[in-house]
């Protein structure tokens, strides 16, 4: 995208084929595959030590994959160092100079390609305006708040107009209120200025808020590859279903397959309608329910699935209210529900039917 701010950007594909990396014979990344559109956000989301970080290091160049390709607008960079790369980088502790003010901090990048006295003045200045942060140029890093150095942070990683941007934990630092603003406001940057940029977080909120795709991982493996709706909604594993958002994850087997629902059969015998491939049945599988759809109380009476229980715990939790009940066969659900200023509630102890329809649930992979 050209013309933003004084800004020329244009953002590039970026693809990662096949990379593996191991350290001392330990293997962190495994054959991990994906493919960023220009201008797209790309968040690697998962764990700690599920190898996010080492996929963003080899894609910078800070690290050799020991197999597999990095692609940039189609070209290999693979063997390229990370200072031919041209991609900007914001690190989770910003690494910015605590010794220059913050226009030295971001004219940096274009004194090491020695651009013109100028040329460097017109492009800090667009870049501190961008971020909002004109009339903080003779400040030092020490002078700003830690949502003022993560601006500081993206604006000198973008002034030398670098076709992607990665981002290591670039939100960690902050408080949780900051954190979300954050989110917001580096969303609306990245997309104001059209660059590609792989993001790297834990935050399940932070994927799903900033994203167009999420690439979970988990021991280094990719579980899935999709926009951020399709992976809470129709998640891939187990994993993935547990890791984003709240499950319950019930068990069991899918079986009495025919012209209908199927059955899941949890362990303790509970029977669930669901709807699914019929060549799935008798495998052992997990039945993926999100809190949102069990329904409770007279709204469940009318649901395909319907069961009797008894509440064991009740949380509120701002507006909204979930409830723990465990079923006469013994498995446990988690009912969530928008918190009434009057009207029904239940307590802790009482009889209540939960229930949800045959599509509400879906099966997946452990």
């Amino acid at each position: 995208m050209a013309g933003q701010g004084g800004l020329t950007i244009r953002g590039a594909a970026l693809e990662a084929r096949a990379l593996t990396k191991s350290f001392g014979g330990t293997p962190v990344v495994r054959d991990v595959s994906f493919k960023v559109a220009g201008g797209a956000l790309l968040t690697l989301l998962g764990p700690s030590g599920s190898g996010k970080t080492t996929t963003l290091r080899m894609i910078a160049g800070f690290e050799d994959p020991d197999a597999g390709q990095i692609l940039l607008a189609d070209e290999d960079i693979t063997e390229r160092p990370a200072h031919r790369r041209n991609i900007g980088v914001v690190f989770q502790q910003y690494a910015l100079f605590p010794h220059l003010t913050v226009f030295a901090n971001v004219a940096y990048p274009l004194e090491m390609r020695r651009l013109g006295r100028a040329e460097i003045k017109s492009r800090v200045d667009a870049a501190l305006d961008l971020v909002r942060l004109h009339g903080f140029e003779s400040r030092y890093p020490r002078q700003l708040s830690g949502g003022q150095q993560q601006r500081v942070a993206l604006a000198r990683a973008i002034v030398f107009e670098p076709p992607v941007l990665l981002m290591d934990e670039p939100l960690g630092a902050l408080d949780k209120r900051l954190r979300e603003t954050m989110q917001v406001e580096v969303r609306r940057l990245q997309q104001q200025l059209g660059i590609t940029t792989v993001s790297v977080t834990h935050d399940q909120v932070e994927a799903l808020v900033m994203s167009d795709l999420i690439a979970v991982m988990d021991g280094g493996v990719l579980h899935q590859l999709a926009p951020p709706l399709e992976v809470y909604q129709r998640p891939a594993t187990q994993f993935v279903a547990d890791f984003i958002g709240e499950s319950n994850l019930l068990v069991g087997a899918v079986s009495d397959a025919g012209a209908g629902p199927l059955t899941f059969t949890t362990a303790k015998g509970l029977r669930i309608r669901i709807e699914g491939d019929a060549g799935a049945t008798q495998l052992p599988t997990h039945l993926v329910l999100r809190p949102e759809h069990v329904r409770i109380g007279p709204e469940a009476e009318r649901a395909a699935n319907r069961y009797v229980g008894e509440v064991l715990e009740v949380l509120y939790v701002g507006d909204l209210v979930k409830y723990r009940v465990v079923a006469e066969t013994g498995d446990e659900l988690w009912a969530k529900t928008l918190a009434p200023s009057t009207g029904q509630r239940w307590e802790r102890g009482e009889r209540v039917t939960v229930g949800w329809e045959p599509g509400d649930g879906l099966t997946v992979r452990a």
